[in-house]
């Protein structure tokens, strides 16, 4: 990295690029890349993807400041679906993991602890970029972190439309991820074992193998359908491509529990 600074800093000097703040006119073809680059700051915090930490609230934070500057700045819909969608994630963060660390799943968290302030707002923000009919990938995202926010119990949680917006996420943005996150959703509306079918079928096409949330997800179905040996063997290929630390002691004591 220190390299491609250097590098970076001598074409500057070299070719006399003006270093400028840009005007309101260059802002528009350069928001999908500040966009990409504030997403992943965000994900990186909301979930590390190594060490001892589940969370980084220092990452978190900060990407919902850029995002919220994105928006002053230039209130495109997707600029504004990306900020409610990390306002309604970062709601939660509290309640993801205990005194100890470990990761509590969503079905488990202390709902009354989630940032309620947040919730409004990125409430808001949704109807808002929903509301001028241009919206995309982080609208969509931030509309399925909304239906989760508004259930007051796991069971209220309507995931017939969780599935349905999974299903316009993959027309905007097809990709085996976003399909294994619409087989979990699907798993919750109808069954464990339709879900499961749609987990092997990304699998059978090459794609997730070295993804450790995709085994994790493969394992969770089989342990509701009572297939504790293919379960055993699901959550083993997971902790195997973990990295983090409470992802890898929630997955022991899972297979622990088999």
């Amino acid at each position: 990295m220190a390299q491609r600074i250097v590098r970076g800093k001598a074409k500057i000097r070299d070719t006399g690029i003006p270093f400028v703040i840009p005007s309101a006119a260059d802002l528009p073809e350069r928001l999908d890349a500040v966009l990409t680059v504030t997403y992943l700051v965000f994900n990186e915090g909301y979930s590390a993807s190594s060490g001892d930490r589940l969370t980084r609230a220092e990452l978190t934070q900060e990407a919902i400041r850029l995002a919220r500057l994105v928006v002053e700045l230039l209130p495109d819909p997707e600029a504004i679906g990306l900020l409610a969608l990390m306002l309604l994630q970062e709601s939660r963060r509290a309640a993801r993991s205990n005194a100890n660390g470990d990761l509590i799943l969503l079905e488990d968290q202390d709902r009354s602890i989630w940032n309620q302030a947040y919730i409004r707002e990125g409430f808001e923000l949704v109807q808002r970029a929903l509301s001028t009919l241009r919206f995309g990938f982080y609208t969509i995202q931030a509309a399925i972190a909304l239906v989760h926010a508004r259930a007051r119990i796991p069971a209220d949680t309507n995931w017939l439309d969780i599935v349905t917006l999974y299903d316009a996420l993959l027309t905007i943005n097809p990709s085996p991820v976003i399909e294994l996150n619409r087989a979990v959703a699907v798993a919750m509306h109808r069954s464990p074992q339709s879900g499961l079918e749609l987990i092997e079928a990304i699998f059978q096409r090459g794609e997730l193998t070295d993804y450790h949330l995709a085994h994790a997800a493969k394992a969770d179905l089989l342990r509701k359908l009572g297939n504790c040996p293919a379960a055993q063997v699901a959550y083993k290929q997971a902790l195997a491509m973990t990295k983090q630390e409470p992802e890898r002691r929630f997955l022991q004591s899972r297979l622990a529990s088999l």
